[in-house]
């Protein structure tokens, strides 16, 4: 296939490209800047310049394609409001290009959910509609055009999108924790992430394009849930640093923004999508990695 990846020089997108490439398949990747679209260029993938606001560029960039990869998102957690009203924009501008024609829609999505006590699984609807909510709603607004003549799939990410490199929420736990001479948890440190390696995210995303039927939820969870309170202790072993717990009350003075976020279960199973897909995660654990030095900071 010739497919549209958006964010595809992004962490999980470059290796989304890779995969797709190694896979036979042809990668038009958005590029927001002449370094990104070097990029994409010496792995041997096509460069289309433009942006999410560029609603114009997504819509030709679809309109080109045999599918589409939605991955990039504004991380903005300063307006995280009207990130997700561009991120539901620029959605809808793809699925309505894409009405009709039968061609896949991947977009990425989370685990955040109204779930409370058992692991996310794949028949949980998403409790997000609209353009003011969570991600813009992405998720149900593409999921919706199951029956307008698009195969669209859900991806739900784990919180944590593991290897080496990465610069994502562990790293940032990871730079709070040596800055503070100590590696925290919140309360007992019960509550779970979800993770998985970032080659098995890449992998489930082509299976996702080339198998997932029209309003399918695919997990990307090779670990349904690792305690706060281990991913600290192992931050705190790599950087010899001892672990303590945090009060919820203190959480956001330690933590900063992403206290919100280390203090929430976010746990989910995969049963589902591994047979759907015939998807086995192979990489090494979150775990393995911290001790690997994946999140090792310069001196």
């Amino acid at each position: 296939m010739r497919v549209f990846v958006t964010g595809a020089s992004g962490w999980i997108g470059s290796a989304v490209t890779d995969e797709l490439l190694v896979g036979g398949h042809q990668v038009v990747g958005l590029a927001r800047s002449g370094e990104s679209a070097a990029a994409l260029a010496a792995k041997g993938a096509t460069a289309h310049r433009g942006s999410l606001d560029d609603l114009d560029s997504l819509a030709s960039g679809a309109e080109a394609a045999d599918g589409v990869i939605h991955l990039a998102f504004k991380h903005d957690f300063s307006d995280y409001a009207g990130a997700g009203r561009t991120e539901h924009a620029a959605v809808q501008r793809m699925l309505d290009t894409l009405k009709g024609s039968d061609r896949p829609f991947l977009v990425a999505s989370g685990l955040a959910s109204g779930v409370a006590g058992r692991p996310l699984t794949e028949d949980d609807a998403s409790p997000f509609h609209g353009a003011d909510s969570m991600r813009g709603g992405s998720e149900n607004l593409a999921l919706g055009f199951a029956d307008r003549g698009v195969r669209p799939v859900a991806l739900r990410f784990s919180p944590t999108v593991h290897g080496m490199a990465d610069h994502g929420f562990t790293a940032v736990l990871t730079k709070i924790a040596k800055e503070a001479g100590v590696a925290g948890y919140i309360g007992d440190g019960a509550t779970c992430w979800a993770a998985v390696h970032r080659s098995d995210a890449a992998r489930l995303v082509r299976l996702a394009l080339e198998k997932a039927p029209a309003g399918s939820r695919v997990h990307a969870v090779a670990e349904g849930g690792i305690p706060s309170r281990d991913i600290a202790a192992a931050i705190g072993d790599y950087l010899g640093l001892p672990t303590a717990s945090v009060s919820p009350a203190d959480a956001e003075a330690h933590f900063g923004w992403i206290g919100r976020f280390f203090g929430m279960d976010a746990i989910a199973s995969n049963a589902h999508t591994r047979e759907l897909l015939g998807w086995t995660p192979t990489g090494p654990t979150l775990l393995e990695d911290i001790a690997a030095g994946a999140y090792a900071l310069p001196e």
